[in-house]
């Protein structure tokens, strides 16, 4: 074992944790996603077959038969692999870092390979025995990282066991309200929210026309859906019973810049408008627009109840779902029944805040932002799948319309709730000041802010939720 190959092997290491951590649990976050199952279970295989060559490598010197035995395990984890990118391939798509990540660890496990084969090739020619070799530190090191590694093989074992129980509710069932068969066009329907309404619409043999803007997405989408990149490739003699549209550039994936805010509230604005294009020019109107917009209309409230009637207070939320909204209201005009759904915080493991929070929480790092007495109005994702289904087949509603639950939560609760879910203490709290010197005005209305807000139209007009409660909610999806 010579010093070369050791560094080579530090820096195998180094690639997989910052791998395993900053993909696999914090951006893709794989433990909570049932598709990922099976890469899991290939996860922790070779996570435990890494525990085992460190310790060997790091104390031992094997020879004959134990040197084979080594080899073999050598070969083993190549087989794991390329079963593994097979497997990512066929059931996610790799971010361009990872793809990356992932070249490097192969080249560079090829010249491990090329260094460690002779030395258990001469092991392997003398006799059968073992010896143990204590290295110092290089020994102390290889006993951590194998410590290391069989705890993420138990991590992936554990999540795989947990995804095993975690069952989804079939998408077909949550569109029945909505009679017949209807030709639905969809913007953002690759999104969290959008990528669930398709595949439930067309499960409930509904046709589906998907707006995407890139089409490396498109299979994300179940078939059957008609795909296009372009409004203007829609004919106008194209039959559409109903647009939905939930298009726009993410709020919550980075700090509230002046080119970020003009680039949230444009790509709203712009694509409203276009639909409002499309509209005026199809030979027959569709029935109903449901157009996006949020509950940060409202703008910024303590404690005060909100309902559909509730006025507003100025911030760039406000601005943003106003102009939205403002920009659906000419289709009226066009005798087109507008909608205006304005969406809480939506709850699921595929995507949402709470995905952010749940790798903290599961290592017993969560707990409340700030004072935690703000308000969450929440809405689980498949209860907001069928409230806009019930929207589009209830002619009389129309404007705005609250889509949160009718049991909203204070910070506090919310996160006390995540905790017992996960069997985990909510109890790290994170300054309320450090996260406004950081993000600003993000900080202040997405995290720090709140609003009280409850479903009233819906209510009133007979629409049942499935989880009033945020434990029936948590307990549904985790």
């Amino acid at each position: 074992m010579t010093p070369l190959l050791w560094t080579l092997i530090a820096i195998q290491i180094v690639m997989g944790v910052f791998d395993t951590f900053y993909h696999h649990e914090f951006t893709e976050r794989l433990a909570w996603r049932v598709s990922q199952r099976f890469e899991l279970k290939l996860h922790g295989i070779r996570n435990m077959l890494y525990a085992l060559l460190f310790l060997v490598l790091g104390w031992l010197e094997v020879y004959g038969l134990l040197a084979l035995l080594i080899v073999a395990v050598l070969v083993a984890e190549i087989v794991i692999t390329l079963m593994d990118f097979v497997e990512e391939d066929l059931s996610r798509k790799l971010p361009p870092s990872e793809r990356i990540n992932h070249t490097l660890l192969a080249i560079n496990y090829g010249a491990i390979l090329v260094l460690l084969l002779p030395v258990l090739t001469d092991w392997a020619m003398q006799p059968f025995g073992v010896t143990v070799m204590n290295q110092g530190l290089l020994s102390i090191a290889a006993t951590a990282c194998a410590v290391g590694a069989s705890l993420c093989g138990l991590r992936d074992f554990a999540a795989m066991r947990r995804l095993g129980r975690m069952r989804s509710v079939p998408a077909e069932g949550l569109v029945e309200k909505l009679p017949g068969r209807k030709t639905v066009l969809i913007t953002g329907a690759t999104g969290f929210i959008g990528s669930r309404l398709a595949a439930s619409l067309s499960g409930a043999g509904h046709q589906v026309i998907a707006l995407i803007r890139n089409p490396a997405k498109a299979e994300m989408l179940p078939p059957p859906v008609t795909l296009i990149t372009s409004l203007d490739q829609l004919a106008a003699d194209t039959p559409i019973d109903a647009i939905v549209n939930l298009a726009g550039e993410p709020i919550g994936n980075g700090l509230w810049t002046e080119a970020k805010r003009a680039k949230i509230l444009g790509s709203r604005i712009d694509m409203t408008g276009e639909i409002v294009k499309l509209i005026a020019r199809l030979d027959r109107k569709p029935e109903v627009l449901v157009s996006g917009s949020a509950i940060g209309w409202y703008g910024l409230w303590a404690d005060q109840v909100l309902t559909e009637s509730a006025k507003s207070h100025a911030c760039f939320s406000h601005e943003l779902c106003a102009a939205w909204e403002k920009a659906a209201r000419p289709a009226e005009e066009l005798g087109v029944r507008v909608v205006c759904l304005r969406i809480g915080l939506v709850l699921g493991t595929e995507g949402g805040f709470v995905t952010r929070m749940l790798t903290p929480f599961e290592f017993g790092l969560g707990g409340p932002i700030g004072t935690g007495r703000q308000w969450m109005s929440w809405i689980e994702r498949d209860d907001l799948i069928r409230l806009i289904a019930y929207v589009m087949a209830t002619p009389d509603l129309s404007g705005p319309v609250n889509a949160t639950a009718p049991i909203p939560v204070t910070n506090a609760k919310f996160t006390e709730e995540l905790g017992r879910r996960l069997h985990r203490p909510a109890i790290f709290r994170i300054p309320g000041g450090l996260l406004r010197r950081i993000g600003g005005g993000f900080a202040d209305e997405l995290l720090l802010g709140g609003q009280r807000v409850l479903p009233n139209k819906a209510l009133s007009r007979g629409f049942v939720f499935r989880h009033e409660t945020l434990r029936s909610a948590f307990e549904a999806i985790l």
